[in-house]
């Protein structure tokens, strides 16, 4: 019996290490659930130097970065670092065929170079609190709708509490499907300045054939600094406003990594599924995803086309692109692992474990078995709600410029044909401002070609009954170089002095002509479609599985009481940790857990243009210019380590067991982006950007040392 029992206690070590790197974790329940264990991998520093609200912690160095991105402050002037891709709708902004900052990269050589950047943002935390009784307060007794109607009441007092008119910004965010509630405020900041980038041939090397992949050698940063008013608060953009002093700054060791080190990733990650049924596993693994790729194949196919053969073309439609690409490659590696896993069948013995649990309670007749009959009927109704979603979302709502301007024009008819006098005034005070951002990064041939290639996907991709009447019919009978000149180029929505005119004018006559254009036409059509017949039902369904997935989780909370458990993402600040470690991807194969500068030069092919190495960066390593960021002769430039992120993570810090950033995290492997939905500690790993690498950029390629001289830099 004695042997059983340590035969059985050894078994369940062995999983909770295996399981210990899984995980995103709030700061303030890091004491409660997993501080022993990080300082047993190796941190040496207290929860307090993490989380803390009254005292300077490394939440202070963290920001969101613009809507879905992670940033770090890195010295007491707020100077700012994120990934490339984080900042390269600023940096594509400011460039142009004169001053291509894409292609030769950018970096201001005093504070006076600095960029603005209208619209971007920065937020801080100030404080997080649990506040789930506060929402809960008063429902004891209610039905459920009077139930949510005071719990949305409850929400908007917290947040008017919270925001001290206007001071913060204040949002509550449930948990666990809404079976904890959470108060995050933050402090906004509005004048960022671009300070630095490397060119794209650097900050997106590899491209797209490199993306999600290991082993990488891309230098994914950007540099920005953050400016305040005198007072060291939030300000618009002035030419008064002063570089922001932080509570708190990272100090960035070039010391290294080494196998087996301990890693901390501290940011936002946005979006993780680690809960959801087998029945919607099963739609993501052989339907969603498939989905998504096929449409994403053909938009990829026609723009990487187009941008390989004019420069214009590629300044235009490199941020697109890459929009484009990042969720298709993510998708593709998400479909594998989930099959490898056989995740949707690991889904349905945990929930056979579940049964069993509840039987055991008394639970299941009364509580979870009508929750399981639920998924069953609604999901079967979703299923198929949801392909046609998925279509009209990639084609019409994200497909092409011109459905964009047609939604944009849309506005602007609603409100005149409903004599909205105040609000029509807005909309084109706005659209005067955004309309010719779309223009400045819009080419006719691409996007006809674009049109003409995904209208027939929608045809063919979902059934007729979620299809405007007669327009399969009408689509067949129309060959592709047909379709552009019968719908395209009649409209109007193109023509750039048709929308000044439009804009400017105080007649609503040429807003009226839109009744008649043909894209206009066809594109209400399919909205109508959609918001009629698909949207409203794929709304209802989701918010019966919401509902029965918050009394799933309850149930599943109190099967794991004595457990810790992670909540699932939602761009909030998270903790995730384990350690710089390669990986076996599959049999035969171990990948090193980091890349160094040799890898660039060998990797270097001046005909493909992923692969282009900058002749100066060829130059230092000819020379063996290195300087301090040298390493066994070379630069070391990128790391795996097996912390759990995603989307949202991009940019954050990645620190050391002494809380110094070696690394800012940018992207998964392949192997493992299925993590959103179920976690491999085998195989899933966080690939960084080495600190010596960034340092080496800045210093040596650059020539912007001086930004070094307002660092803290550990050697």
């Amino acid at each position: 019996m004695k042997r059983i029992l340590v035969l059985l206690l050894a078994v369940h070590s062995i999983f909770y290490a295996l399981q210990a790197k899984e995980g995103m974790w709030i700061p303030i329940l890091l004491e409660k659930y997993n501080f022993a264990e990080m300082q047993q991998m190796g941190f040496k520093l207290t929860v307090q130097d993490i989380y803390d609200v009254n005292n300077a912690s490394m939440k202070d160095a963290v920001v969101i970065f613009g809507g879905g991105c992670t940033g770090e402050l890195i010295s007491n002037d707020g100077l700012l670092i994120t990934n490339h891709h984080c900042g390269l709708g600023q940096v594509q902004r400011h460039s142009s065929v004169e001053h291509d900052y894409l292609t030769n990269g950018f970096w201001a050589m005093n504070k006076g170079e600095e960029l603005p950047n209208p619209g971007l943002t920065v937020s801080f935390l100030e404080y997080m609190e649990d506040v789930t009784e506060k929402v809960f307060d008063g429902i004891s007794g209610l039905n459920d709708e009077e139930k949510e109607r005071r719990i949305q009441n409850n929400i908007l007092k917290i947040r008017k509490e919270a925001e001290k008119e206007g001071k913060f910004s204040a949002q509550v965010k449930p948990l666990f499907y809404g079976n904890q509630y959470f108060l995050y405020v933050h402090k906004i900041y509005k004048d960022v300045r671009l300070v630095g980038a490397p060119p794209s041939a650097i900050g997106k090397f590899g491209g797209d054939t490199d993306n999600w992949m290991w082993p990488r050698h891309t230098g994914d940063f950007t540099l920005f600094r953050i400016y305040a008013g005198k007072d060291n608060e939030p300000a618009d953009y002035s030419p008064e406003n002063v570089p922001f002093h932080p509570k708190k700054f990272f100090s960035v060791s070039i010391k290294g990594v080494k196998e087996g080190d301990f890693t901390m990733v501290f940011g936002n990650p946005g979006t993780t599924m680690q809960y959801i049924p087998s029945h919607e596993v099963a739609i993501i693994l052989n339907q969603r995803d498939p989905d998504r790729v096929k449409i994403r194949d053909k938009k990829l196919e026609i723009i990487g086309a187009d941008m390989e053969k004019d420069a214009k073309v590629r300044i235009q439609y490199t941020s697109k692109y890459q929009g484009i690409s990042n969720a298709w490659k993510k998708w593709q590696g998400e479909i594998k692992g989930l099959k490898r896993l056989d995740a949707v069948n690991k889904k349905q013995q945990f929930e056979r474990e579940f049964k069993e649990w509840a039987v055991s309670a008394n639970l299941w007749d009364t509580e979870y078995k009508p929750i399981f009959e639920s998924f069953d009927s609604i999901y079967t109704v979703y299923e198929k709600y949801v392909k046609a979603a998925d279509y009209y979302s990639e084609i019409v709502n994200s497909g092409t410029d011109i459905f964009s301007l047609a939604g944009q024009a849309n506005l602007l008819l609603n409100a005149v044909e409903n004599k909205k006098t105040d609000q029509l005034a807005t909309l084109k005070k706005s659209l005067t401002r955004s309309i010719p951002g779309i223009f400045k990064n819009y080419n006719k041939a691409t996007d006809e070609k674009l049109f003409a290639a995904l209208l027939p996907m929608l045809a063919d991709g979902i059934s007729d009954e979620f299809l405007p009447v007669g327009f399969k019919n009408k689509l067949n009978a129309t060959k592709e170089n047909e379709l552009i000149e019968k719908y395209y180029r009649k409209s109007l929505l193109t023509d750039t002095l048709f929308w000044k005119k439009m804009l400017e004018e105080k007649s609503d006559k040429l807003i009226l002509k839109l009744r008649k254009d043909p894209v206009f036409v066809l594109y209400n059509q399919l909205k109508m479609k959609n918001e009629t017949d698909i949207a409203p039902v794929v709304a209802a369904a989701t918010k019966e599985i919401t509902s029965n997935m918050k009394i799933y989780m309850a149930g599943i909370m109190k099967m794991k009481q004595n457990q810790p458990l992670y909540a699932d993402a939602n761009l909030t600040l998270r903790v995730s940790y384990g350690k710089v470690e390669g990986y076996q991807p599959v049999d035969g194969v171990y990948y090193k857990h980091f890349t160094t500068l040799k890898g660039i030069m060998e990797k270097d092919n001046p005909e493909i243009y992923d692969y282009d190495v900058p002749d100066r960066l060829k130059e230092l390593y000819e020379k063996k210019d290195f300087g301090r960021y040298e390493s066994d002769g070379s630069v070391p430039v990128c790391f795996v380590a097996s912390n759990h992120t995603t989307g949202g993570n991009s940019g954050s810090p990645v620190v050391n067991d002494n809380g110094e950033l070696i690394g800012i995290n940018f992207d998964r492997v392949w192997e493992g982006t299925m993590s959103d939905i179920m976690f491999d500690p085998k195989v899933c790993r966080n690939i960084s950007l080495d600190m010596r690498f960034v340092l080496f950029i800045i210093d040596k390629y650059a020539g912007a040392g001086y930004l070094l001289n307002e660092m803290k830099i550990v050697e």
